[in-house]
């Protein structure tokens, strides 16, 4: 699907805001920091892995030139936002607006902020802004990522399987327990 345009203003929820989390627009300046957080969701995936760690990082500057390659040539209207923690970045939120939905290429946390609500809080603010102007939410989540089991409790429903991702969407109106039927549909 083309891209219209960039997403409408998004603003975290007040109570990511009172915690001190805010997002600001991605700079060069935030390489490092992107290169670190890519590195954290390929840890997992590498430990079996049996390359010394030069190996291991050259693998991963490597991919996360490639990923931020495609992303910034083939998504002309993404929105490229780091999120921060009292003025230290934390993890990023890519997004795109598309014609029937707003479709979340990418959203990463820095492991400290994994599992205390955070990206929970993130995907209700951005359903409450995709459901306020009649749009869903796409996006596209490796099978084995922890966050899947999130998407599905927020009411993402598996549209296509594509191998190692799951294509997912979200509608106005969907409710976890849609979202449990048609993941068994797909099973």
């Amino acid at each position: 699907m083309t891209a219209l345009q960039a997403p409408p203003a998004f603003a975290l929820p007040a109570a990511l805001l009172s915690q001190g989390y805010a997002l600001r627009p991605e700079t060069e300046d935030d390489i490092p920091f992107l290169m670190q957080l890519y590195a954290s969701t390929r840890e997992n995936e590498l430990a079996p892995v049996p390359w010394s760690t030069e190996q291991k990082q050259a693998f991963l500057a490597s991919q996360f030139q490639a990923q931020r390659h495609h992303y910034r040539t083939t998504i002309a209207a993404c929105v490229f936002q780091v999120i921060e923690h009292k003025g230290v970045a934390a993890g990023r939120l890519y997004t795109e607006m598309r014609a029937t939905r707003i479709y979340i290429v990418d959203i990463a946390l820095m492991p400290g902020h994994c599992g205390r609500g955070i990206g929970g809080a993130i995907l209700r603010a951005l359903q409450e802004k995709a459901g306020s102007m009649g749009l869903g939410i796409g996006i596209m989540v490796e099978t084995f990522n922890p966050a899947l089991r999130l998407y599905r409790r927020l009411g993402f429903v598996d549209v296509a399987d594509h191998g190692v991702y799951l294509e997912m969407e979200w509608m106005p109106g969907a409710t976890p327990a849609n979202a449990q039927e048609s993941s068994s549909a797909l099973s």
